[in-house]
């Protein structure tokens, strides 16, 4: 079989970007539905090029190369990410801390496949989107629970205030 790299057949590196080309769409779809500043093609070239990377080190620099690449990875994405985090003008506001999350998480993953870790990447993936769906409206049902149990603890309180007056 005609091999581009020293050990990897054609068939094994076509594989391995498209499970990192489909993770990171799938992930950049949500945020594009959601209209986030970050979407389909972001996401998408974040894990594709992160996969890239790995693939070109482990075929020619092998273990210790690609612990530096995945190092770089992480370190550099953080920087991508931060591009998308905006402070609102409302004071203690910070948009885009998700998007920028779902950045970083999306280098992962596509180094993941880049290592031909698919069963990685598929739970990975399919996690990574169930919190993206029902992450939100969780935390917000249980901001609500909360705060009127908050609420409710306050107004417990003020009664015994109203029972210890002489």
């Amino acid at each position: 079989m005609l091999t581009l790299t020293h050990h990897l057949s054609i068939l094994d590196i076509l594989l391995r970007l498209l499970t990192a080309f489909v993770s990171g769409a799938v992930i950049g779809l949500n945020r594009e539905f959601h209209r986030k500043p970050a979407g389909f093609r972001t996401f998408a070239l974040v894990s594709l090029g992160s996969a890239i990377v790995v693939i070109s080190m482990e075929e020619r620099g092998g273990a210790d190369a690609i612990s530096r690449v995945v190092q770089g990875l992480v370190t550099g994405i953080g920087f991508l990410g931060a591009g998308v985090i905006f402070q609102r003008e409302a004071p203690n506001k910070v948009s885009g801390l998700t998007t920028a999350a779902a950045i970083w998480l999306t280098a992962g993953l596509g180094t993941a496949a880049g290592l031909g870790e698919y069963l990685l990447v598929i739970i990975g993936t399919l996690v990574s989107l169930a919190l993206l769906l029902f992450g939100g409206p969780f935390e917000r049902f249980l901001t609500r629970r909360l705060k009127d149990g908050n609420e409710q603890d306050s107004a417990d309180d003020e009664d015994e205030d109203k029972d210890d007056a002489p």
